[in-house]
């Protein structure tokens, strides 16, 4: 199964807009990410949705940050991109009507359910401006 990696790359995005401290367009993010611009300015927008950045149109436009890194939280970006799953472990219905099936689901979706309620809490303590210290302490 495909990892979903939007969170990681979005937040790569954020920290970068903020160090360069200049309108981003979708283009040069397309490029830092390796990606399609159009993919970029689908994922911009949900954040825009969310007030985490702006879009400027036009000559020097681009795409801003709308708040300042210690406002937004891992799980503020988690939630704008609508990431509906943290795991990509999936639960098997091959037998439905199987008492060992069920057992065996419950006991994972009770682990999956209890980490992901961990990593969300997680998420909520990191702010970005802790990923954007830990960058400018490896550039010195």
């Amino acid at each position: 199964m495909r990892k979903d990696s939007r969170l990681s790359r979005m937040l790569h995005v954020l920290v970068h807009m903020h160090h360069l401290e200049q309108p981003v367009t979708s283009d040069n993010i397309a490029i830092m990410l390796g990606t399609n611009p159009v993919v970029v300015r689908r994922t911009m927008s949900l954040l825009r949705e969310q007030g985490y950045v702006n879009a400027v149109k036009g000559h020097g436009g681009g795409w801003t940050l709308a708040k300042p890194l210690h406002c937004i939280t891992l799980l503020d970006i988690h939630r704008s991109l609508s990431e509906a799953s943290l795991f990509t472990i999936g639960l098997t219905d091959e037998h439905t009507n199987c008492p060992i099936e069920k057992a065996v689901n419950l006991a994972i979706d009770d682990v999956l359910h209890e980490a992901g309620q961990l990593v969300l809490r997680r998420f909520a303590e990191v702010t970005l401006d802790k990923l954007a210290v830990e960058y400018a302490a490896k550039l010195s």
